[in-house]
């Protein structure tokens, strides 16, 4: 016999379910519209650059550091960027302390996808000495509150935190301390699919009863630097075509709002 606890969650999803086919949310917002956004940086001071971002309930915290190392040998005068997301325990009773979670590395996957195939830092900048140093890139992501969408917020997240950074060339008595060369602001908006519907920002709820979710990041020219499918429902090519353009669109207002502020000028 089920528990109390597992009939209504079940109850729970068949009526999320339900309102999502009829073209309605729980908390009802449009299909195309994000829950509140509030994006916060320079907050942790021994960060060379950090943002939070608070995306409805869900909470997401980046930092970034940057340590003195050696290039990758087929990238000799190139900066090297690292990224981790952390699913931390107090952000979900699912969350137990270990070793990364699948999930964990796969949104980190996305985010540093992203960053890297968009171009967003100019890592030929990065380079100290040809050959043999470069400034190391370490862009750690912790969620502090999961109520769905993390790889949304870790995105905004990441690229906020980065474009606040300060290279520290003092510590290393190479001149002053400089911002960090940024060339791109990428941005991911996740949409989940629903029957034939798709809705940007899935709640947790929405996470847990749609049929499928797809990322996609892209740039502020519209190019696609990141995609990722989740869940076994396929999309067809009109229902492709509809969520890129639909991305694009969301990320370019994201952009405007939250990030256009923080672009320094060289």
């Amino acid at each position: 016999m089920k528990k109390m606890s597992e009939i209504i969650a079940t109850l729970k999803k068949d009526y999320i379910y339900s309102l999502m086919v009829k073209g309605k949310r729980q908390d009802w917002r449009g299909f195309k519209d994000f829950r509140d956004i509030k994006l916060e940086t320079n907050i942790i001071s021994k960060a060379e650059g950090s943002a939070k971002v608070t995306l409805g309930n869900t909470q997401v915290l980046a930092g970034v550091k940057l340590q003195k190392g050696t290039p990758f040998p087929d990238s000799h005068d190139e900066g090297v960027i690292i990224t981790n997301l952390e699913l931390n325990p107090i952000a979900s009773p699912e969350y137990e302390p270990g070793p990364p979670r699948e999930d964990a590395i796969e949104m980190a996957r996305v985010v540093d996808r992203g960053i890297r195939e968009s171009g967003a830092i100019d890592i030929k900048k990065l380079c100290i000495t040809v050959g043999e140093s470069v400034w190391i890139i370490y862009i750690d992501i912790h969620v502090l509150n999961n109520d769905g969408n993390i790889i949304d917020a870790s995105c905004l997240a990441a690229i906020a935190a980065l474009m606040t950074t300060v290279v520290p060339n003092e510590q290393l008595g190479l001149g002053e301390n400089v911002p960090l060369a940024m060339k791109e602001m990428p941005v991911g908006i996740t949409l989940a699919k629903v029957g034939s519907k798709l809705m940007v920002d899935p709640s947790l709820d929405e996470e847990a009863v749609c049929e499928t979710k797809l990322t996609i990041v892209s740039s502020s020219d519209g190019s696609v630097s990141g995609m990722q499918k989740m869940g076994s429902t396929p999309l067809t090519e009109a229902e492709l075509f509809e969520a890129i353009d639909l991305a694009i669109e969301k990320a370019a207002e994201l952009r405007e709002l939250y990030l256009k502020g923080l672009a320094k000028s060289e």
